[in-house]
């Protein structure tokens, strides 16, 4: 692992590097990852970047790439901006780093991230109550991709009713503006696929219970994403552990961790995988998917086990 620096719109950030893939973490702001690709592929960077006169939404300036937020979701908390430059400290095969705290929330975000091999990224996100009295929150990991490709939602395995599989096994939680009539949303058997380029307004999907990983294809580069659930544990939003959003400019996978009472001094911690492959088929047919993307998937988890 190499990590150098570099800047990002005019600020500083950090570069890290291995033979088959590069992240950009910012430092004058943040914490931010701003991008991540493959050396190999021909997609660039998979992380949508919004200008830095973007138009701010709530006060918070978007940026894209990846954030940490504290959910469940409420204008005047969510939205606080991370403009100030974060702390930061080299950790083995990585680093950390941390924002000051919320004067508003009293919360402090911070997110580690460290090179596992080649293509593997474990990021590991860190809310600290600050305040002074407990708060009841989870922790909030969300993802901004490019548009133009195509994602994938991966279902639990299938059970019978005839041997038994009388109770529900998961839920999906639409938001008000969820049309799961339009062509954006892709149902297969084993996975809901979600084709960015047919979104023509804003879409918003979760799932209470899933196998824990998503992936999102572009250019013939796959991201995918691991968080397991964990099982009896309350979450947010009617239970999701995961939401996807998307509004055909750019699509979103966010994990969500389970919701806990943090009393003051205390931290919640909430870890992803990430991994990025190159050469996997579009996983858009059931049978690109069950041949290429969850093969793979599957390979790539029992390493991390």
């Amino acid at each position: 692992m190499k990590l150098s620096k570099t800047e990002y719109q005019g600020g500083d950030a950090l570069r890290l590097s291995t033979g088959a893939l590069e992240l950009v973490v910012t430092t004058s702001v943040g914490p931010r990852v701003v991008e991540l690709r493959s050396t190999a592929g021909a997609a660039g960077n998979l992380f949508i970047q919004f200008p830095a006169d973007e138009p701010r939404t709530h006060g918070l300036n978007v940026r894209g790439g990846h954030r940490l937020w504290h959910s469940p979701e409420d204008s005047a908390r969510t939205y606080q901006p991370d403009d100030e430059p974060v702390a930061v400290k080299p950790v083995r095969n990585g680093v950390a780093l941390a924002q000051p705290t919320e004067p508003k929330t009293g919360m402090q975000k911070a997110m580690k991230l460290e090179i596992v091999n080649e293509r593997t990224v474990r990021v590991t996100h860190a809310l600290t109550n600050h305040g002074l009295w407990p708060v009841e929150t989870g922790a909030w990991a969300l993802t901004m991709f490019r548009a133009g490709g195509y994602g994938v939602l991966p279902l639990l395995p299938k059970g019978s009713h005839a041997e038994g599989d009388l109770l529900p096994g998961y839920a999906l939680v639409p938001w008000s503006y969820t049309d799961l009539s339009l062509p954006v949303w892709d149902f297969h058997r084993d996975f809901i696929g979600l084709d960015v380029a047919k979104a023509r307004t804003a879409q918003k999907l979760g799932i209470t219970r899933y196998p824990g990983w998503s992936a999102y294809w572009l250019q013939g580069t796959t991201f995918v994403k691991y968080a397991p659930v964990t099982a009896g544990a309350a979450y947010p939003d009617g239970g999701c552990a995961f939401e996807t959003f998307t509004n055909g400019g750019m699509i979103e996978f966010e994990t969500l961790g389970p919701i806990v009472k943090l009393a003051p001094g205390q931290s919640v911690l909430h870890v992803e995988h990430w991994g990025v492959f190159d050469g996997l088929a579009k996983p858009d047919t059931d049978a690109a998917f069950a041949t290429s993307l969850a093969p793979a998937v599957k390979s790539w988890l029992a390493k991390l086990k």
